[in-house]
């Protein structure tokens, strides 16, 4: 199959990329400018020029491809993530992005398949009850734009194409977010949002990739995407070792939802991926938070 990876640069991006050619699929990457050709070649796929704001620009781009992933975001580091500003640019790809993406897919007779990423915090407070991807939502700055451009790529069903969207659980790694987390718990910040007791669903970035590359031979719908739902203590306890700190400090629930970016994720989320799994066949290789995630 002729893949397009949207954001094939990224902690998503890499890994996909890496899989889809041990799949045998032939592998593009959208590189916006000239200066990124050489970091999408790096990744392994064949860089194509393309804007993802730009209908035109993104459609020729997409013409010869039977199916893209887009998995481009822009999350913000940890001095940024506490201002609304900090997130505008991925709310951006989430919204405009993922408008053009539809419409320049629309364009390309030959594109069937498009992959949406998209977020888990998205779902209400669920207490110790299993979230499926039909529990109630209750999507908040800044995880509601995911539900946007979800909503954008659904609107393909309509012409006859397969629509995936995903809600990918909290990602999990030595990538540069969980490494800022780390590195701000040894100052003494949080490493637990809200409650010990609430659950949590996390995944590494490699099994949320290898997701994303399952759900190519998916049906349209949502799909949830995580590892084994724990509690935040446990999850906690295995970045305070991470970290090399004693004790994972927990900033409590009500304090949270003082901060507009934590409150989403102080909530408990007990998200299976069952939908997913028993489509695909998919099951993540590192199913609990350990040390082989970092």
């Amino acid at each position: 199959m002729r893949v397009m990876v949207i954001g094939s640069t990224g902690v998503l991006g890499v890994p996909a990329v890496r899989r889809l050619l041990a799949d045998g699929h032939d592998v593009s990457g959208l590189a916006r400018e000239e200066s990124r050709v050489a970091a999408v070649r790096a990744t392994g796929a064949k860089p194509v020029l393309g804007d993802v704001f730009d209908v035109e620009s993104l459609t020729a781009a997409l013409r010869g491809h039977d199916a893209v992933l887009n998995l481009a975001t822009r999350i913000p580091d940890a001095k940024h993530a506490a201002r609304t500003s900090g997130w505008a640019e991925n709310d951006r790809l989430r919204t405009e992005g993922a408008r053009t993406l539809a419409a320049a897919v629309r364009a390309v007779d030959e594109l069937a398949i498009v992959v949406q990423e998209g977020v888990s915090l998205v779902y209400a407070d669920g207490g110790d009850a299993e979230l499926g991807e039909d529990a109630p939502l209750d999507a908040r700055f800044p995880a509601s734009s995911s539900l946007e451009a979800h909503a954008a790529v659904a609107g393909l069903e309509a012409d006859g194409r397969t629509a995936v969207r995903l809600r990918i659980g909290t990602l999990i790694s030595a990538d540069p977010m969980t490494t800022a987390m780390l590195t701000a718990a040894r100052r003494g910040s949080p490493l637990i949002m809200g409650s010990r007791d609430a659950w949590t669903t996390a995944i590494h970035p490699a099994d949320a990739a290898a997701a994303a590359v399952a759900a190519l031979r998916a049906p349209s719908a949502v799909y949830n995407v995580g590892a084994t739902p724990v509690r935040k203590q446990q999850l906690g306890a295995a970045l305070a070792v991470a970290a090399g700190v004693s004790r994972p400090r927990a900033l409590p629930r009500w304090a949270a939802r003082l901060f507009g970016p934590t409150e989403v994720l102080s909530r408990s989320h007990r998200v299976v991926s069952d939908r997913l799994a028993d489509a695909t066949g998919w099951r993540p290789e590192k199913p609990v938070p350990g040390p082989d995630w970092f």
